[in-house]
């Protein structure tokens, strides 16, 4: 099947940070390491990682300034796992419920 021929999918994903890293987690099942791109800026990042039939594509904005070059990412049993530090530090407050 050509690229021509996929479907794009934006894969299931989860974002979540402690007060220093970001944590992303993608669901790719079927497809192979060696055909995924990503790309991270300060702001965000984008996925594209065809399989057979479909094209997993996708773009998410952070809430927080990131570190792009300092990314790390490994892929196993179809789940892309990012970390990246922070730009800066992030403390909240707390607000109280009413």
């Amino acid at each position: 099947m050509d690229e021509k021929e996929r479907i794009g999918v934006v894969p299931d994903a989860s974002l979540y940070h402690d007060k220093d890293t970001y944590t992303i987690e993608i669901e790719l099942p079927g497809v192979h390491k060696k055909d995924i791109e990503l790309e991270a800026s300060e702001n965000g990042f984008c996925l594209v990682a065809p399989r057979e039939d479909i094209e997993y594509v996708g773009c998410w904005i952070l809430a927080h300034a990131i570190d792009p070059e300092k990314a790390n990412a490994t892929f196993s049993n179809g789940l892309l796992k990012v970390t990246v530090p922070l730009a800066e530090s992030f403390e909240g407050m707390k607000v109280t419920i009413k």
